[in-house]
């Protein structure tokens, strides 16, 4: 709140000055600023970075991430130069989020991209004729799967026009408010407020957001034991008994009923860990060998290191071309005779 104030206070003394000049700059500044501060404000923990065409802030959360990128396009005057910069630019701030977290990008983009659809990212209900900067947007946001929200939302033309020019003359949809289309769903509605009272060529765009995200639990491996031993090996058999009783009798007696089943559980699972053997792994395709189950192990053992993990990725392709080739000739060869 502190830097809308200021910008306003700062916006009075410029207006009693007369400078008009400094006014028109300060109008485009602080109508992105003024949007900014409530994105920080929503995005809450981590800020990014920032410039003068770009602001971005990260809201962290579980089970994903909240990335919110403000922009502020170069304007008509500018050169091409400036304007690849900034795309290029908000490449670069894109990248630096995940792409399975939402992600949403507002702000003043100075381009009109129309009423023509553009598959499922621009929609019908935009406002005027598409220029050149307006294509250039819509060609980026279909390279990087990001809907243009303003136009995908039926409203009366008071509702769509953004900016104004001197002497109210024209009235354009420049800024725009889009999200990533994996979350195209969690925006409800965009639309404009011309009503505020901002003192700016600018009208507020505001959207309405609602995200639901379910987190993917992965479930527990379990350990599987070769209980059948039990029944035919008599000398593990009994250790297993003595290992479970010993275990149990250490743990020395329990408060409740709850505490004694953890215990009991306790002893069980640990005499088997270490007297019963595990499952043997079934290999999934006939031409799997013990070696290639057992290099497989070895490359689950190595995700925490990226080398060493590659290194024995590596082997176990070779060893599963090998195998097969091997195991498809012979069956042809069973096949002939």
């Amino acid at each position: 709140l502190d830097n809308i104030i200021g910008g306003f206070a700062q916006y009075q003394r410029l207006q009693s000055s007369n400078d008009d000049d400094a006014i028109d700059r300060l109008n485009h500044i602080y109508t992105v600023t003024l949007l900014v501060v409530f994105s920080i404000f929503v995005s809450g923990k981590q800020f990014v970075g920032k410039d003068r065409e770009r602001r971005e802030g990260k809201r962290e959360g579980k089970p994903a991430d909240l990335n919110i990128i403000q922009v502020y396009a170069p304007t008509a005057n500018s050169n091409d130069e400036d304007l690849d910069k900034f795309y290029n630019d908000l490449d670069t701030a894109k990248t630096q989020c995940k792409s399975q977290d939402p992600l949403i990008i507002m702000g003043d983009f100075n381009a009109k991209v129309g009423t023509d659809i553009v598959d499922d990212i621009v929609g019908k209900h935009g406002l005027g004729i598409r220029n050149e900067r307006g294509e250039k947007l819509s060609e980026w946001c279909q390279t990087n799967n990001i809907i243009v929200g303003n136009t995908w939302f039926q409203q009366p033309p008071r509702r769509k026009w953004t900016w104004k020019s001197p002497g109210d003359e024209t009235r354009n949809q420049i800024d725009y408010m889009m999200i990533s289309k994996r979350y195209r769903n969690a925006l409800l509605l965009a639309k404009t407020y011309p009503s505020a009272d901002c003192y700016s060529d600018h009208v507020p765009v505001v959207g309405k957001f609602k995200l639901k995200l379910k987190k993917n639990s992965k479930p527990s491996a379990n350990i599987k034991f070769d209980l059948a031993i039990l029944k035919t090996n008599q000398t593990i058999r009994e250790k297993y008994h003595i290992s479970v009783q010993n275990k149990f009798e250490a743990l020395g007696d329990a408060e409740d009923a709850e505490q004694q089943w953890e215990n009991f559980k306790s002893a069980i699972m640990e005499a088997a860990t270490e007297v019963i053997l595990k499952v043997k792994r079934k290999a999934k395709q006939k031409w799997m060998t013990e070696e290639i189950l057992n290099l497989m192990e070895e490359r689950r053992c190595a995700k925490g290191n990226k080398e060493k993990y590659e290194q024995i990725h590596k082997k176990v392709q070779e060893k599963c071309n090998m195998s097969k080739e091997n195991w498809i000739n012979e069956k042809c060869k069973e096949i002939e005779q």
